[in-house]
């Protein structure tokens, strides 16, 4: 993935689009899922849809953010850049993930759209007083919070201890989980898992050479652990030897 030195404008901004939160498909997933029906009136008052094409970037490493968003569809890559110009992948976000750090104006981190991705934008001032106005908000993004913190304590296992088939595999796992999460199905045998970025990608999101995740992955066809149908579709035959070949399961919301 390319490194983007200056953030642009969104694909489009759709400043007229109002779904009502309580008809949205990921709300149980979002920050809003715990608000009543008039704080999701406010909040389909203040948000506006944003369009990302792949590759787009959302927020700049160091931007002034002026919204939060929630992910609604595609998946996005949160990075930290280094001085000299490497990149680490430090997470993704999927739909119900939030893009932002409420009461932090500056961006630690650089988000790039990775799939095409519909982002759920609310103006920052307000998003803010909405959340030390309404406990049902703070509760759940303390929730988030604490998943996320959970899920980067098993991302730093697998960065520093789990070999690169074990990487890959907990990759196919995560793919697999976040998928299924909207439909609250759990993965079964045979299932289709749609990787949500190039190999290129996977190699800065797990720390490896786009050369070693080619290898790892003929290796795992080999096996028959995996079933590579093309470049972005895979067939999990048995979901338990795919957690087996990554070194055990690990939680990563």
């Amino acid at each position: 993935m390319r490194v983007l030195a200056h953030p642009a404008a969104p694909s489009a901004i759709d400043l007229r689009a109002r779904a009502h939160c309580v008809d949205c498909a990921i709300r149980q997933h979002a920050v809003c899922s715990h608000c009543d029906v008039d704080e999701l009136e406010f909040l389909s008052a203040i948000k506006t849809y944003r369009n990302y094409r792949p590759g787009e970037p959302i927020l700049a490493m160091g931007e002034r953010a002026p919204f939060l968003g929630t992910m609604v569809e595609g998946v996005a890559s949160m990075s930290r850049l280094l001085p000299d110009g490497r990149r680490q992948v430090v997470g993704l976000l999927f739909p119900g993930d939030l893009v932002g750090r409420p009461f932090s104006p500056v961006s630690p981190f650089e988000y790039v759209a990775v799939t095409e991705a519909r982002l759920c934008a609310f103006d920052r001032p307000q998003f803010e007083a909405a959340l030390r106005a309404t406990p049902s908000l703070e509760r759940r993004l303390l929730e988030m919070t604490l998943d996320e913190l959970d899920s980067a304590r098993e991302w730093m296992v697998l960065l520093g201890r789990k070999s690169a088939q074990e990487k890959m595999c907990s990759f196919f796992a995560l793919a697999a989980r976040r998928a299924l999460r909207l439909e609250k199905r759990d993965p079964i045998d045979g299932m289709l898992v749609v990787l949500p970025m190039s190999r290129e990608d996977m190699a800065d999101f797990l720390g490896l050479t786009i050369e070693t995740v080619s290898r790892q992955i003929s290796a795992l066809k080999k096996s028959g652990v995996i079933e590579l149908i093309d470049a972005r579709h895979l067939l999990i035959p048995s979901w338990s030897d795919l957690l087996d070949a990554g070194g055990g399961d690990i939680e990563l919301y």
